[in-house]
């Protein structure tokens, strides 16, 4: 398998046991009066790709930007996770309940995206995966993937049953709560060894 190739890129809400904690009574409310009762998912479009080391530019309606610090399984096949990346999935800081925003999530440049791949038999147990985010050099958050509601085979097994993969498609494992806010100027790396470090920095948007 070409590990390299990038087919469509889905983001998951809700897959942190603090996302769901943080919406308390919140999740009984309109319009869906319930907890999911399966994963819920959202496209992060190619417009939105920000490669390693790259730029991601802060619209000018807006001062600050939300870091969504994760990893993504790489699809080898429909059923099969070949291999594991690191993701930036900025957003524009919201408090919507309803179905992932496009307004929010997937402008320009909104997903920084790992160079780095490295095999599912390499990269361990994604339950003991744990992410730094440093924001200028300063520590600002770890994200500890055994706070999943759903492992990423789980995952993968449960959204599975309603869609189909392709080869080089990439579900990310979901973002903890209180994610870090970026301005202009500011310089976020997102590291784990077995990973490596994924580096963008933010800018403002040009005139």
């Amino acid at each position: 398998m070409n590990l390299l190739k990038r087919g469509t890129v889905y983001g998951t809400l809700l897959n942190f046991r603090g996302e769901l904690d943080a919406l308390g009574p919140k999740v009984n409310e309109a319009p869906y009066k319930a907890p999911p009762q399966a994963p819920v998912l959202y496209v992060k479009p190619a417009n939105t790709w920000t490669e390693n080391g790259g730029a991601i530019a802060i619209p000018a309606h807006v001062q600050e930007l939300e870091v969504g610090a994760t990893v993504a399984m790489v699809l080898r096949s429909a059923r099969e996770i070949g291999g594991y990346v690191l993701m930036n999935d900025v957003r524009i800081p919201h408090e919507s309940l309803f179905r992932p925003p496009v307004k929010y999530n997937c402008l320009d440049g909104f997903l920084g995206i790992g160079d780095r791949v490295r095999a599912r038999n390499e990269a361990g147990d994604p339950a003991v995966f744990k992410l730094e985010v440093r924001v200028n050099g300063e520590l600002k958050q770890t994200v500890r993937f055994s706070q999943l509601v759903r492992s990423a085979e789980k995952l993968l097994a449960d959204v599975s049953e309603f869609m189909s993969f392709g080869e080089g498609d990439m579900l990310m494992l979901g973002c903890d709560t209180d994610r870090p806010r970026v301005r202009a100027g500011d310089r976020v790396e997102i590291k784990m060894p077995a990973l490596g470090t994924l580096t963008n920095t933010f800018v403002a948007e040009a005139a």
